[in-house]
C-alpha cells in the first residue's frame, strides 16, 4: 500500500509509536520542507540548473541557510573542521551521546533539488517537532549537512563524511580542481585549516547510530506505488579516470588501415564497460568523454573518460574492472594504442545495521504501511563513510517522474514527504528508546 495522505490520518499498528493524530501548520511540515528545497536550489553556480560545489561561494551560502533553520529547531550549531554544517539538541542530560542525522547540500552539475538536500531538512524537521513539544530524549540529536558527497570538485566523493567518520586521506590534499586549484588551498580560501582536519571527527562512543533519508534515485517505489522503503545496504563504488592515447592525423590523408584512433578505441571500451557490467549484474557509467584535440578534421590522438563502477558485492564489481582493464589492452594491442586508468574514488559496499533497520522499518510502519519494502541502493551516500564510525539505517522516500535523479526533473511529492517526516520521526523516536 501506498499512504497518499500525511501519515496522521493513518491508524498506527499495535505496539507501535504513532504520530501526532493532531498536526498543525508548523515550520516543519511538509511544505515548509519543500519551500526551503527552492530556497537552497536558488543557491547555484551556473544561471541554468544548479550546481554547488565543495568549498566554493555556494557551499558557505547554504551552510549559513541550513544553520539558521537549525538554531530555529532549538540546535546549537557550528561549521566543523571540513566545512561540514552541524548541528546539536541536547539530551535530557547533558552531555549524553547522541543519534547522528544527515544528508548532503552539494550537488552534480545541473542537479535536481532534492538529491541529498531532502534528508538534511528532514533532518532538520524533526529536530523541530521535538522543540516545538519541548522535548529532550534520552540522547542528544545531532545533524550533519555534509558539504561533499558528491565528489564534483575533485572528483573524490564523500569528503565531508569521511572527515566526520575520521577517516580523512592526507593524500587528498594534493587533489586539483579544473581550475587548478588544489584541495589543500581550497580548504585555506574557504578558512578552514587543514591541519584541523582531523577535528571533524566526533569521539568513538559519543555517536550511537547514524540515520540517514534520502531520495530513492530509481523507480523501484514509484512502480511498486510505495512511498518508502527501508535501504538494506548500499553498493560497492569504484571511479577511474581512464585515456586512450594515439596518434592524431588529417582525417582525409591517413587511411583507415594506419590510423591510431583513440576515439574509436575509447568507444569500444565504453560498448565493453555496458556489456560487461551487465552481464555481471552491475551497474557501470561513463559519464564524461572528451576527444583531443578536438577538430572536426583531425583523428583523435587522445580521449580522456571516466568511469564510475558499482556493485551490490565488491568481488563482483572488481571482476568487471578486472575484465574492463583485459578488453581494454585488447583494443590497444588491436589498434596500437595506449590505454591508463587512474583510480580517484573506492568504497566498499556496506550493509545496514539490522537494529537500525528495523527502527527503520518500524518508523515507517507507525505510517500505516505495515509490511514496508526492502531496497537495496545502487547510488552511494554519506552512510558509506559514517559506516566506519557508527551503525547505520537509511529511509527511502519515493521519486516522481519516472524515478529521475540527479537531473532538474528530479521530483518528490508533499504527500510523501509529509509521511516520510512523521517516519524519520518516528524512526529517531525509537533509537532513542532503544538506546537508554
Amino acid at each position: 500500500m501506498s499512504p497518499a495522505v500525511p501519515a496522521a490520518a493513518q491508524p498506527a499498528p499495535a505496539g507501535r509509536p504513532a504520530p501526532d493524530p493532531h498536526p498543525v501548520p508548523h515550520p516543519s511540515d511538509a511544505r515548509t520542507i519543500l519551500d526551503r528545497c527552492d530556497e537552497l536550489a536558488a543557491v547555484s553556480s551556473t544561471h541554468h540548473g544548479i550546481t554547488r560545489v565543495y568549498l566554493s561561494p555556494e557551499h558557505a551560502r547554504v551552510n549559513a541557510l541550513a544553520a539558521g533553520w537549525m538554531t530555529a529547531a532549538g540546535m546549537t550549531t557550528w561549521q566543523d573542521a571540513a566545512g561540514n554544517q552541524r548541528g546539536r539538541y541536547e539530551a535530557a542530560e547533558p552531555g549524553a551521546p547522541a543519534i547522528l542525522l544527515g544528508s548532503h547540500l552539494d550537488t552534480v552539475p545541473d542537479a535536481g533539488r532534492y538529491d541529498g538536500i531532502l534528508g538534511v531538512l528532514l533532518a532538520i524537521a524533526v529536530v523541530e517537532r521535538l522543540h516545538r513539544a519541548g522535548t529532550r530524549l534520552p540522547v542528544a540529536v545531532e545533524v550533519a549537512a555534509f558539504g561533499d558527497e558528491e565528489g564534483t570538485r575533485f572528483g573524490t566523493a564523500l569528503l565531508g563524511s569521511r572527515a566526520l567518520a575520521g577517516t580523512w586521506d592526507d593524500a587528498w590534499w594534493q587533489l586539483v580542481d579544473e581550475a587548478g586549484t588544489t584541495l589543500r588551498d581550497a580548504f585555506t580560501a574557504f578558512g578552514l585549516d587543514p591541519a584541523a582536519v582531523g577535528d571533524a571527527a566526533p569521539p568513538r562512543g559519543s555517536v550511537v547510530g547514524y540515520l540517514e533519508a534520502h531520495i530513492e534515485q530509481g523507480p523501484y517505489l514509484l512502480e511498486a506505488d510505495r512511498a518508502l522503503a527501508v535501504v538494506s545496504s548500499i553498493a560497492g563504488a569504484r571511479r577511474f579516470e581512464l585515456t586512450m592515447t594515439g596518434v592524431a592525423g588529417h582525417a582525409g590523408g591517413v587511411p583507415f588501415h594506419r590510423r591510431h584512433d583513440a576515439l574509436a578505441g575509447a568507444s569500444e571500451v565504453v560498448l565493453a564497460v555496458e556489456r560487461l557490467a551487465r552481464d555481471a549484474d552491475c551497474v557501470a557509467t561513463v559519464g564524461r568523454l572528451e576527444a583531443f584535440p578536438g577538430g572536426v578534421n583531425v583523428i583523435p590522438g587522445l580521449v580522456e573518460f571516466s568511469l564510475d563502477l558499482r556493485g551490490e558485492h565488491d568481488d563482483r564489481r572488481d571482476e568487471v574492472w578486472a575484465a574492463v582493464r583485459e578488453a581494454a589492452a585488447e583494443v590497444g594491442e588491436r589498434r596500437g594504442l595506449a590505454f591508463a586508468a587512474h583510480e580517484t574514488h573506492s568504497a566498499p559496499a556496506v550493509v545496514a545495521s539490522p537494529a537500525l533497520r528495523d527502527v527503520v522499518r518500524d518508523g515507517i510502519a507507525a505510517t500505516g504501511d505495515t509490511d514496508p519494502m526492502v531496497l537495496f541502493s545502487k547510488a552511494g551516500h554519506d552512510a558509506m563513510a559514517v559506516a566506519e564510525l557508527t551503525d547505520w539505517a537509511m529511509l527511502f522516500v519515493r521519486c516522481g517522474n519516472g524515478g529521475i535523479s540527479h537531473h532538474p526533473d528530479e521530483i518528490v511529492t508533499l504527500a510523501d514527504v509529509a509521511v516520510a517526516l512523521d517516519a524519520f520521526e518516528a524512526s529517531v523516536r525509537a533509537l532513542a528508546e532503544r538506546s537508554r
